[in-house]
């Protein structure tokens, strides 16, 4: 979408030479809605399509029969004879070489689709709007550093010979495009090369005239990727190829101006498609945030709202809330109290005890080893009294028994 006013015309003879100014279209003004354009375009490239499909009797020309049960082979239908390598292979199902496919492809499938008409038109505006975006256009790989502006308006390109056109656009800074396309030029990969479609090439400018360049048509169909378009007949598929928006175009002067009537204004209908009116942009300030703080918003917006709990419901358990339990028992602040007290002081006192009862111990010990020491000799001596004893007694008996 572009906020231009007017555009310059310039010359065919001179590139650098300015000829007048036009008036931007409002058409130029709709949104670029991209979802509405790939949609559009989906549906559309479905229409050139032919339809195909498979023969009726394809993959079930066989003389064919399953073998049964009791081979140690797959129930499939075989087909018979012998002598070849095509006898006893399986024929007719879809997973079998030479078999039927699965759904097979018939010519009265739904082949088409039908398109709002008022989504087209959507659809070809907002492609004609992103035309004026030299971002949109760069993104799409045009070369467009040398073009004086977009859009580009010229004010004739009626030329019979493609020769004098190809000088023309080369002057008004296509030519780089233009040898973009001739560079780009291969050959396909795959099956196509050999269906008439044998090469591929990038999209060049299109060029969009009236009825006053009816020359313009032949003079351009020899030039690599450059396309040509009526303005009453504007095609999507060329505006946006593929679905994405940002043609490269180049405008006739009267092409430029007939778009006025052909999608109209933002307040009056178009003229010559009957009922349609131009999309509006829902917004024209993208930036969310500032039209949020703005003070027209601010001023009438309400307060913040905040949640007052009127009363509790959550069941909370009192052995683990100490709000909870100190409203249901007073007394079990002051015993936590007093238990973090005591607590404390145990804590505090711990070394004096420790270091009083190690003295203590210590006492004890010297006690124990005077008894021990005590105790030793006593044994002792009572056990050298009793050795002696024993001695005396045996030599008694000794004497006695002489006798």
């Amino acid at each position: 979408m572009t906020t231009r006013q007017v555009v310059r015309v310039f010359s065919s003879e001179n590139a650098n030479a300015v000829v007048g100014e036009t008036a931007v279209p409002d058409v130029f003004r709709a949104p670029i809605r991209n979802d509405i354009v790939l949609k559009v375009v989906n549906d559309l490239s479905k229409n050139r399509r032919q339809a195909h499909g498979v023969g009726k009797d394809a993959g079930m020309m066989y003389n064919a029969e399953s073998w049964g049960t009791g081979r140690a082979v797959a129930r499939i239908p075989r087909v018979g004879g012998s002598g070849t390598h095509r006898s006893g292979q399986g024929a007719f199902g879809n997973m079998c070489r030479g078999g039927r496919m699965f759904n097979p492809k018939t010519t009265w499938r739904r082949w088409h689709r039908k398109v709002n008409l008022t989504l087209k038109r959507h659809a070809v505006a907002s492609a004609v709007a992103a035309t004026a975006v030299p971002s949109l256009v760069l993104a799409r790989g045009h070369r467009v550093n040398q073009v004086p502006e977009l859009p580009l308006v010229v004010d004739k390109v009626n030329f019979e010979k493609t020769k004098d056109l190809l000088s023309v656009l080369r002057r008004l800074g296509l030519g780089d495009d233009i040898q973009k396309v001739v560079d780009s030029r291969k050959i396909r990969v795959g099956s196509g090369k050999s269906r008439n479609r044998r090469y591929v090439q990038r999209r060049g400018p299109l060029i969009v005239y009236d009825n006053e360049q009816a020359l313009l048509k032949q003079s351009a169909s020899n030039i690599p990727g450059v396309e040509v378009c009526h303005i009453d007949r504007l095609n999507l598929l060329q505006l946006a190829p593929g679905g994405h928006v940002g043609r490269l175009v180049l405008w006739t002067r009267s092409a430029f101006d007939h778009l006025t009537k052909v999608f109209g204004t933002v307040d009056q209908p178009s003229t010559l498609k009957k009922g349609y009116t131009l999309e509006r942009p829902l917004l024209t300030n993208a930036n969310i945030s500032r039209i949020i703080n703005s003070d027209e918003i601010q001023t009438i917006v309400r307060g913040k709202q905040t949640n007052r709990c009127l009363h509790d419901r959550k069941k909370r358990n009192p052995l683990k809330n100490r709000a909870l339990m100190s409203r249901l028992n007073p007394f079990d602040k002051v015993r936590k109290e007093a238990e973090t007290k005591k607590t404390a002081e145990a804590k505090k006192n711990r070394d004096a005890k420790i270091k009083a009862k190690r003295a203590a111990r210590k006492g004890l010990r010297k006690v124990g080893r005077n008894f021990i020491s005590q105790y030793r000799n006593g044994l002792a001596s009572a056990d050298e009294f009793t050795t002696n004893d024993y001695n005396e007694y045996v030599q008694a008996t000794q004497v006695g028994l002489k006798n």
